[in-house]
């Protein structure tokens, strides 16, 4: 949301600076992003008046002016603007004078005003347009000036005349979801009137009584009280639609928004002075003189005034006439009934419509604004009369016409305020320091809670624009934000507790995991968990036939922020794989990532958490692209499936899980890979090491292949964690001994199923087992290869040779009998 300096400064006096408003801002819970000026002091613009106008004689899209500036002063000016003529009063900047200019990149620099010559001919002065001058973003045009501008007075001085002052300041400001009453200009200068304790100037408007000759004039029906529990309208008749007068314009701009028509400019003004969304239709296209609330059906279309015909979802909230819709409630306005030039009659519509169907009608269309925007957090139920008496009167002042007496104000539900009971003991005991009742009073009073003594107590009465105010402690949040956190007193004491936490397991082997993969040259990345339907889909089916199939497994959001945070990840790999893309495209080559996160998807299983969900703990570590960066003692290669497998052996090691896990080739791998194997205890697949399938590599460019490994780190902590205790053992003083064994086995066969049963057969006089070579070729049978162990046995006694040949022979066998090897000759 967008503030102007400015415009603030019409509800309460504010001696603070704009960096000391943000200051003060943030202090109160409304957290600035941006403080931007919009403009200059505009010392030295003056008024002129434009005298003669000759083409320039070396360019054909420039003009020599010759500008009259008061006290027999005349100056020549080149302007490139395509509306300038005679006779026009305009803005003037005189040299020396400093401008906030946009340079080609767009961005606003200080520019001082200098006497030049442009192609050849000598311009003394600049003859500014709106945005030049900070009143806009129009740059269209030059700004030309009623006739009635005096010529050589200072512009700042007609701007005073004309209810601005310059420079202005705009304010971006995040607001959290319970602060709806913030969302305006009355709204934030409400807290400000609290923090400074300093009166709210309210505009002052005669609110119309309900009923009177408007009643007569205008029908309301609504038909879904409880989306529409309040409809106002008013009428005003003979406007005249056209520009908006400077001040107006200028208020728009200061918050980013560009100006239509007097008529809708005065309803987008009156939405961010007091946060109530408004609406004109032009009364004469209503068919039957009447307003219509209902639903929509089922495929029910609507063009919007965006010009889009949208396919509405059932139950939409609409704005009908007699025969047809005109407005989707709270969102926006329809083609067949906006406000236009030839527009006399306006109906102004102020309602109040239930968060809840605005929000999922926005959410269903894509589709917010700055009306959406604030139904969906809720807006000051009480009102809806109030604004619309202040757009007519608004309306009248800037377009003309004749408000209508009376006011159509149809309430289906009555909003009454809620009583809260604050005890200022409690308010002691909560903040930990005594706030003078006095000031907790007057706080509570400028944010209009109304409060009342009642002993120790204060009754307050929480108004309809604070519907996030419901019990004692919001109200002392209120008084603390207000009163300051940081003035609140640190204690004298604090209690410590005797025991030493411990740590739990999980955190454990996550923080022992990560140094190790930090060591290991990975750098740890974190990812959003929520995706877009595209993605999760994409990552996991093959086609979209199957992601169709495997939709039911993800578990996707009510109401997401936006189409990329739709569905709650189910797995790390799509993070992984956007991360390695990213830097890949900024000229990384050598990607080495990890990530630990939670994962979620949809279970049959009813004793998790939450029924019918699950989620873990995950473990993904990737690589790709080069080994090693290139060096002149290193040659690098492409990182293959074996780098990825001996980061993961090493892992398993640190754990001292390598004889409890085993490595096994899937049968079939996942959508997502062109090869997997498992990693496998006890039957149970704890994860797995992969390569990215040929079709994401693709679909995501990435120009060597990627290696991943995800494992259910929750799993393995459930595994690892009883077999993490030192225990000491001391080193054999005896001699170890070491036997080579070389089979053959078939030439597809995995060696990592051979290694665990060594492992097994060797028993527990078989201290170690490795792998120092594989071949294939000459003098190997075809279809075999070779594969050469290094076994060492030990013990606390010095071992015999026939004990060890017994334990090679069982090896031998175990091998022959499994997997049909023969020992190599």
């Amino acid at each position: 949301m967008k503030l102007s300096y400015r415009w603030l400064q019409q509800y309460i006096a504010l001696e603070l600076s704009p960096s000391e408003l943000a200051e003060a801002l943030i202090g109160l819970g409304l957290e600035v992003e941006a403080v931007e000026p919009l403009g200059t002091d505009l010392n030295g613009v003056v008024i002129g008046r434009v005298l003669e106008v000759h083409p320039h004689p070396n360019a054909d899209r420039l003009r020599i002016c010759q500008v009259d500036l008061g006290h027999n002063q005349s100056v020549s000016i080149v302007c490139g603007a395509p509306n300038v003529a005679a006779g026009q009063k305009v803005a003037v900047a005189t040299p020396g004078t400093t401008l906030l200019l946009s340079d080609r990149e767009g961005n606003r620099q200080p520019i001082t005003i200098r006497k030049t010559k442009i192609r050849g001919a000598v311009s003394e002065g600049m003859i500014c347009a709106e945005d030049e001058l900070g009143l806009s973003d129009d740059h269209s045009g030059i700004l030309v000036l009623p006739d009635d501008a005096p010529v050589g007075h200072p512009f700042v001085e007609y701007l005073q005349q004309q209810r601005l002052i310059v420079p202005d300041y705009q304010l971006e400001i995040s607001l959290t979801p319970n602060r709806a009453d913030a969302a305006s200009h009355l709204g934030v200068a409400r807290d400000l009137s609290a923090l400074l304790d300093r009166p709210l100037h309210r505009p002052e408007v005669a609110l119309p009584e309900p009923g009177g000759e408007a009643s007569r004039q205008v029908q309301v029906t609504i038909d879904a009280p409880e989306a529409c529990p309040r409809y106002v309208a008013l009428l005003v008749r003979n406007v005249r639609v056209g520009p908006s007068p400077l001040w107006l314009r200028q208020r728009l701009a200061a918050i980013g928004l560009r100006s239509i028509n007097n008529v809708v400019d005065v309803t987008n003004y009156v939405l961010h002075e007091c946060g109530q969304p408004l609406h004109a239709f032009d009364f004469d296209q209503l068919r039957g003189a009447r307003i219509h609330v209902r639903r929509a059906r089922a495929g029910e279309t609507f063009t919007t005034l965006d010009g889009k015909t949208r396919q509405l979802p059932e139950g939409a909230l609409l704005i009908c006439d007699a025969e047809r819709p005109v407005a989707l409630a709270g969102i926006m306005g329809g083609e067949n009934s906006e406000v236009t030039d030839h527009t006399t009659n306006v109906l102004i519509e102020s309602a109040y419509f239930d968060p809840s169907t605005i929000r999922r009608t926005s959410k269903a269309l894509g589709l917010q604004t700055d009306s959406s925007y604030r139904f969906e957090r809720g807006v000051d139920a009480g009102l809806q009369r109030w604004a619309a008496a202040r757009a007519a009167q608004l309306i009248v002042e800037v377009a003309g016409g004749e408000i209508v007496p009376g006011v159509v104000d149809v309430q289906m539900q009555r909003f009454e305020p809620r009583p809260v009971v604050l005890r200022l003991t409690r308010l002691k005991q909560l903040l930990g320091t005594e706030i003078p009742p006095d000031r907790a009073v007057r706080i509570l009073d400028r944010l209009g809670f109304q409060p009342k003594r009642e002993g120790t107590a204060l009754r307050c009465t929480v108004p309809l624009y604070r519907p996030d105010v419901t019990e004692e402690i919001d109200l002392i949040e209120e008084v603390a934000r207000v009163h300051g956190y940081d003035r609140l007193p640190l204690p004298d004491t604090f209690i410590v507790p005797a025991r030493v936490p411990v740590e739990p397991p999980t955190q454990t082997l996550r923080r022992r995991m990560r140094a190790l993969l930090a060591s290991l040259g990975l750098r740890e990345i974190y990812t959003n968990s929520l995706l877009s339907r595209e993605v999760a889909y994409r990552f996991t089916a093959a086609s979209e036939t199957n992601a169709q199939a495997h939709a039911s497994h993800l578990v996707e959001t009510l109401n997401p922020i936006s189409a990329e945070m739709a569905v709650l990840r189910p797995s790390l790999l799509p993070g992984l794989v956007q991360t390695a893309v990213h830097n890949q495209n900024r000229g990384q080559e050598v990607l080495r990532f990890f990530e630990f996160g939670r994962v979620f998807m949809r279970t049959d299983r009813t004793d998790t958490l939450v029924p019918g969900f699950a989620e873990h703990e995950a473990l993904i570590i990737g690589l790709s692209g080069p080994h090693a960066p290139e060096g002149w003692d290193v040659r690098p290669r492409l990182t293959d499936f074996f780098d990825l497998k001996g980061l993961l052996e090493t892992l398993l090691a640190t754990l001292h899980l390598s004889d409890r896990i085993a490595l096994i080739p899937a049968e079939s791998p996942a959508p997502t890979a062109a090869y997997q194997v498992n990693l496998v205890a006890d039957g149970q697949v704890l994860g797995t090491l992969a390569r990215l399938s040929d079709a994401l590599q693709e679909a995501y460019e990435l120009r060597a292949p990627l290696y991943y490994a995800e494992l259910n780190w929750d799993a393995f902590v459930a595994l690892a964690y009883p077999v993490q205790q030192r225990r000491y053992q001391s080193f054999s003083r005896f001699p170890e001994v070491a036997r080579d064994l070389a089979v053959l086995v078939d030439r597809d066969q995995p060696v990592g199923p051979l290694l665990e049963t060594i492992r097994k057969a060797g028993g527990d006089l078989l201290r170690y087992v490795g792998i120092f070579d594989v071949y294939e070729g000459e003098r190997i049978p075809s279809g075999k290869k070779s594969v050469a162990f290094s076994l060492r046995f030990g013990a606390n006694r010095t071992l015999t040779d026939e004990e060890v040949d017994a334990r090679v022979a069982t090896i031998l066998q175990q091998l022959q009998q499994q997997f049909g090897a023969q020992l190599r000759r």
